[in-house]
């Protein structure tokens, strides 16, 4: 007659329903199956927190599986281990007997192993004549080897969840970089919008986002923040792609204005610059605005040539310096030029010819595509002295005398009602004689 096999606890230790379906599940298991003792031992630790099982009880199944002799655990029997606690204890780095008795617990809890109590509860094994193993009383590995498969999807799943909970994180965080520099850049470039409810709306997102959070709560915050991320990046590809502002330098050298001092363009900002001397208009041919003598730029010449400036204040006048330099401030944002370039212009070249500067560029603007890299263009070249807002200046009065010599030619032909002598030229007459004396009317 067979020993009976036990499957109840020993002692005091309840009967459950859990240990009936782990029996179930280890009786069911196939003669030819063979799995790695390591390999499933590293799926349970994987899916540890799925099953339910805690760290000292992963060490004292670890410990376990050492007292299997081979590296493969198979359906063919053979699968109970029957150490001592005080061999336990050794193997699971000293814990305390106490602990040992909590975790194993666990390990049945959990469905890892099944009790095979002796009729004293000790744990041992009786062998036969020939040395083999006829009755074990102990541990029973077999729930690993039929629920190994189970344990590997287990794993799967949650290394997949690791690694959805980590892109949702990176996700995130670049969102988060990416609105609050967005939005940075378009209050200091002067983008014209409603900053401040994108700031608000922002806050109110990260607002909700508690210090742990699941990862469903995390994909529905990051949606709500590339939601809104496509709405600030919209606002800023909209005003770039009207501004042209993605020029780069190649650009400028094909632009109309071409800053290149080598150019044979006519344009003011396309000559070299001090190719005639303003006094003579002998000087030798140079890039260096030294060259060229040095003169007060007259307030009365810079809204002679650039009329368009006088029609931004409120009254329609600009008496002083201080006015033209509120002007340009005016005229700055609509222009596209951002309040970075402003600043190193006026640094680099002073408030009041910086001012000039951007008044030039307003008379011009139907000829210039991106006045804001022109602007940065201009003030490199100030910095290296190879650039002087007046050839701008009398370059366009040149073009205001030539328009206005045309239109009283034509008003002059026969057949024309409207008198030569009324087709007045609109600047001062000390400021035509000043250019007339000085070669500039050429």
């Amino acid at each position: 007659m067979g020993t009976h096999i036990a499957t109840t606890p020993f002692g005091r230790r309840p009967m459950t329903l859990g240990l009936i379906s782990s029996q179930v599940t280890a009786k069911n298991v196939k003669q030819d199956a063979a799995v790695s003792k390591w390999r499933v031992f590293a799926d349970i630790r994987e899916a540890r927190e799925a099953l339910g099982a805690t760290d000292r009880a992963l060490a004292i199944l670890n410990a376990l599986l050492s007292f299997h002799r081979e590296d493969e655990l198979t359906g063919q029997g053979g699968l109970i281990v029957y150490p001592s606690n005080e061999q336990l204890i050794r193997r699971a780095n000293g814990i305390s007997p106490t602990t040992l008795r909590r975790h194993l617990a666990v390990l049945v809890m959990c469905g890892l192993v099944i009790r095979r109590d002796s009729p004293n509860g000790k744990r041992y094994a009786r062998k036969g004549q020939g040395g083999e193993i006829e009755q074990a009383y102990g541990l029973d590995l077999s729930p690993i080897v039929a629920r190994a498969e189970e344990f590997r999807e287990l794993a799967e799943a949650v290394r997949a969840e690791q690694k959805a909970y980590k892109r949702v994180k990176e996700r995130l965080t670049i969102c988060r970089r990416d609105v609050i520099k967005m939005i940075d850049a378009g209050i200091n470039e002067g983008v014209p919008a409603n900053w401040r409810a994108f700031q608000r709306r922002y806050e109110a997102i990260i607002d909700r986002l508690p210090r742990t959070a699941p990862r469903q709560t995390l994909e529905a915050i990051a949606d709500e923040l590339e939601d809104l991320w496509a709405d600030v990046h919209q606002t800023l590809e909209s005003f770039v792609k009207t501004e042209n502002m993605d020029a780069n330098e190649s650009h400028f050298d094909r632009h109309i204005q071409n800053s290149n001092p080598d150019s044979n363009s006519t344009d003011e900002s396309e000559q070299r610059l001090g190719n005639k001397d303003e006094a003579s208009g002998s000087a030798e041919e140079t890039g260096n605005v030294r060259s060229l003598p040095k003169r007060e730029l007259s307030l009365t010449l810079v809204l002679d040539a650039c009329p368009e400036i006088v029609n931004l204040p409120r009254d329609g006048q600009i008496r002083t310096w201080r006015d033209l330099l509120a002007a340009a401030e005016l005229a700055r944002p609509y222009m596209g030029i951002s309040p970075s370039a402003w600043q190193e212009a006026v640094e680099v070249m002073g408030p009041d010819k910086a001012a000039a500067t951007v008044a030039a560029i307003l008379q011009r603007a139907g000829q210039i595509n991106n006045k804001g890299g022109y602007l940065r263009n201009l003030t490199d070249r100030a910095r290296n002295e190879q650039f002087s807002v007046w050839p701008m200046l009398m370059a366009l009065l040149r073009a205001k005398m030539a328009a206005q010599a045309e239109a009283i030619a034509a008003s002059a032909e026969p057949g024309s009602d409207r008198p030569a002598e009324r087709m007045e030229t609109q600047i001062s007459d000390a400021l035509r004689k000043s250019m007339k004396k000085k070669g500039w009317d050429r």
